[in-house]
Order: structure tokens, then sequence, then C-alpha cells
């Protein structure tokens, strides 16, 4: 089985030679500078990855796997608009580098592009990968409605957190996985193994985000680091900090969680202290080992082994200790 690298490389020159470009200009030109900005390939690569494990074709499971590849970065564009994001994977967003409506309109592209890329497969697979991309897509939505609403509650449970970033996050990895297994004809049960080691691993990969938010590298992050804390927004380690610290640090915490978004390196390396001193820190780490841990006990009740399952596994494990 190829490396993960091998796999984004396969996936990128797909996307390069693959994905329509035309006029207006000024509708592909967005899409083609987001997709250009590269990312893991995360998705598509385990897509591949669970489609050859399970006896699977790379070159006909390619169109699905970039269908996701596709849906993740129009919600990228979109969540960024929301978000009033300045900067992604290191560079300038799209709705930055042109407007609003032109980041709007290229990500509805780029989702409809999503949808036809199925329109390969024959009637069987195609009903199965579009019914578990809609539901996928729709609680995407869900977690991202969510996220919003969390900015404006003063305490949300750390229980629904984690149903939120399932929603918004790992559900698109557990799809990843799940339409590999479908292309690969595997049965039901197989399936449902891969999903959850996608779901779990997802979960890992986006409170590791959280984390990397706080205390990433700024050049190798891609992202504002801090970024979160700015907007006020109330990750794990914010949850968590209200949860294990002291009176005193909970109302510091709150009284600079109530101060207008914008940029204060003040109030950044504040919060950092208390997310520190508090233990919110060392326990989200845990927790991210944890779900770790998860993913791969699914995925070794999915059938799969040898040099795939270490290649799956080295993936988890790739994704545990990211510092970007």
């Amino acid at each position: 089985m190829k490396s993960l690298l091998q796999y984004k490389s396969t996936i990128d020159n797909f996307l390069e030679r693959g994905i329509q470009t035309g006029e207006p200009e000024g509708l592909y030109e967005p899409m083609h500078y987001i997709l250009g900005l590269g990312g893991k390939r995360l998705r598509p690569a385990l897509t591949l990855m669970a489609a050859e494990a399970l006896g699977g074709n790379v070159e006909d499971s390619m169109e699905a796997a970039v269908a996701l590849e596709l849906f993740h970065n129009f919600s990228l564009v979109h969540d960024d608009i929301m978000d009033n994001a300045p900067v992604r994977r290191g560079q300038v967003t799209v709705h930055e580098k042109w407007d609003l409506a032109t980041g709007i309109l290229s990500g509805d592209a780029m989702l409809i592009l999503s949808y036809q890329l199925f329109e390969k497969y024959e009637a069987g697979k195609f009903k199965s990968l579009v019914t578990l991309f809609s539901k996928t897509a729709r609680e995407v939505c869900e977690g991202q409605q969510y996220d919003m609403e969390f900015e404006q509650q003063d305490e949300v449970p750390i229980s629904l957190y984690l149903t939120m970033i399932a929603n918004k996050t790992a559900v698109l990895v557990g799809a990843a996985m799940k339409m590999g297994a479908i292309l690969a004809g595997a049965s039901t049960q197989v399936q449902e193994s891969c999903y959850n080691y996608g779901l779990n691993l997802g979960i890992a990969f986006q409170l590791q985000d959280d984390y990397l938010d706080a205390f990433g590298d700024p050049k190798s992050f891609g992202k504002q680091v801090g970024g979160d804390i700015i907007a006020n927004k109330k990750t794990y380690l914010y949850l968590k900090s209200l949860a294990l610290s002291d009176q005193e640090q909970r109302t510091e915490l709150q009284h600079l969680f109530s101060i207008k978004p914008g940029k204060s390196d003040a109030k950044v390396k504040a919060v950092k202290d208390i997310y520190l001193e508090s233990g919110a820190a060392d326990d989200i780490k845990r927790e991210i080992k944890s779900y770790t841990e998860k993913a791969f006990a699914q995925l070794e009740s999915s059938g799969i082994k040898g040099e795939s399952l270490q290649a799956l596994k080295a993936v988890g494990e790739e994704l545990m200790f990211r510092t970007v």
C-alpha cells in the first residue's frame, strides 16, 4: 500500500487535470485557488486507502474520493466567510482575495461539482454513495450551526461540543472510509467499522486542531495561531478550563471572552496561561490519545490486515502527533 504522501500526489494530479476550468473566470479561478493551496488531502486519501485495503480499485475510486475533497474545500470557503478568517493554509482566504459574493458562489459551484463526480458509478453504488454523502453533508451543516450558536451561549456542555465537532468534522472522515468500503463491495459490518474508525479519528483530528490553534507554531500551522481565542470561540480548551479552574480563573477567563473579538496578543497569552494552569491543555492531549485508540480498535474489527492495517494505523499516529 502506498504512503499517505503518495496518495496525496495521485489526488493532486487528478485535481489538476480533472476539475474543469472555464468561463466566467471569476467563478472557476477561486475554486482552483483554494484547491491549489494544498492541504493534507486526508479524506480522499482515506477513501483510496480503504478501497485498496478491502480489494477495491484505486483508479475506480478516484471520483468519489475527489468529491469529498471538493465538498471539504467548499465548506472551508464558507466557514472562512462565517468566521471572518483572513488566512487559510498560510494564504489569504478566498473571500479576502476576491469578495464575499465570489466566495459564496464559487463554494456553491464546488458543492455541485462534487455531486456530479458520483455520476460515473453504476446505479447500486451511486445510490449508496450519494445517500451517505447527502447525510454527511447535512450533518456538517448541523455541526456548523451548533458552532455558531455556541458563540451566543455563556456555557456549553462538553458532550454537546463533542457532538458539534463530530458533525462538523468527523463525519466526513468517517464517510471517506465508508465510501472506500462501499466501492470495494465490503459487507455492511465492515463498512460500519470503517466508518467508526474515521469518526473517532476525525474527533481526535479536530481536538488536535483546537490544541494547535492555541499552542501551534505559526510557521507550520498555516492558520492564525490564537484565532479561536481572538474570536471568543468556546473550544474544548475553553470549556474544560471552566470545568477545572478555580473561581478566580473562571471569572478571568469569562471576562477575557467577553471582550469584543479583535487581535490582542495580551488576551491570547492570558487565555493560554489559564489553559495550561487549569490542566485543560493536558486533558485535551489525553482525549486526543483516547479517541485515536478508539479508532484503532474499530480498525482492528474491520478485517483489514497486514500492510494495509499498519498503513491506516500510521495515518492515525501521524495525525495525533501532527503540528500542522
